[in-house]
């Protein structure tokens, strides 16, 4: 007579869940650590997380402030100078422009001046016709301005390529040093919630011994523990998610306070919650159940 196998039917959903709850209770301790360094690891990732996203918003803000002056040749008279205009709108990477006047600029210098009485009798002939040119990347800086340069009737173009190229690398060293971090404390995790099912699997490998014997699926023995795994990666993700957004909110307040001169503008954490939320729920259920399925699968070998 063959045996009758268990498969996972309706009436046995709750019997599977019911178990998988009783597994996080059965080893409370383990659980309760597991929970801990799983919840530290989520407010790591989560910070660094953070920390791109502010960086990137900054970085917009950058590339809308991000101008270089063009400056037209003394040859040319306005009506020349001005038509320069079509020219650098074809130009890739370029976002906006705007003609400046000799005239204009001579009265935006004075105005800037502590003391404009100063520079009363100054002559706009003095200075040159200019365009302020609004750049879409600051990455793409240094090849924007040859290609100004190259434009017929365009005398100089003046350009802070150091400060965009040395942004630029910041950023880029802070992404790659982000990722790999977010990397290994994912793997961190994944292995702590492993350790944490495997423990109940070895008090309870004589049962899956049996269970397969008389037929029991796969499925039907892996769920039980994939419950298990998922409950303590939500619950570490619901501590760390809220730790998280305490965290955030009193160091940006704090920065702010300090920050008298508003050099620092953080993304406030409503701005983002519903990725953040995504991207907790996310990590917690991914180290959850891949953390389960890790240590159940010698234990099905039977």
């Amino acid at each position: 007579m063959k045996n009758k196998k268990y498969y996972v039917k309706n009436k046995n959903y709750g019997y599977l869940a019911k178990e998988g709850v009783r597994g996080v209770f059965l080893h409370g301790f383990m659980s309760f650590a597991a929970v801990c360094v799983t919840v530290a690891c989520l407010i790591i990732m989560g910070s660094f997380s953070m920390i791109m996203l502010n960086l990137d918003h900054m970085v917009q803000e950058l590339d809308q402030q991000n101008q270089v002056l063009v400056y037209v040749d003394d040859s040319l008279n306005e009506a020349e100078a001005h038509s320069i205009g079509s020219q650098i709108n074809l130009i890739e990477n370029v976002f906006d422009q705007e003609f400046v006047t000799k005239e204009q600029a001579l009265e935006s210098f004075v105005a800037e001046q502590n003391d404009p009485t100063m520079f009363a009798g100054l002559s706009a002939d003095t200075l040159r016709h200019r365009f302020v040119v609004t750049l879409q990347s600051s990455e793409k800086m240094a090849e924007t301005v040859e290609k100004l340069k190259a434009l017929e009737g365009v005398a100089d173009v003046n350009a802070h390529l150091e400060v965009a190229e040395g942004f630029g690398t910041v950023r880029n060293v802070l992404q790659f040093v982000s990722y790999a971090i977010i990397i290994i404390l994912l793997v961190v995790s994944l292995f702590i919630i492993a350790n944490t099912v495997k423990l109940a699997l070895y008090d309870r490998k004589d049962e899956i011994g049996i269970m397969k014997m008389v037929g029991a699926t796969n499925t039907f023995i892996r769920i039980p523990f994939i419950i298990e795994g998922s409950i303590i990666g939500l619950l570490s993700a619901a501590v760390a998610f809220f730790a998280e957004w305490g965290i955030y909110d009193l160091l940006t307040r704090k920065i702010s306070e300090l920050d008298t001169l508003r050099l620092f503008s953080a993304i406030p954490f409503s701005d983002v919650l519903g990725t953040m939320v995504l991207a907790f729920v996310g990590a917690g259920l991914f180290v959850g159940i891949f953390g389960s399925l890790m240590s159940i699968r010698k234990f099905l070998d039977v």
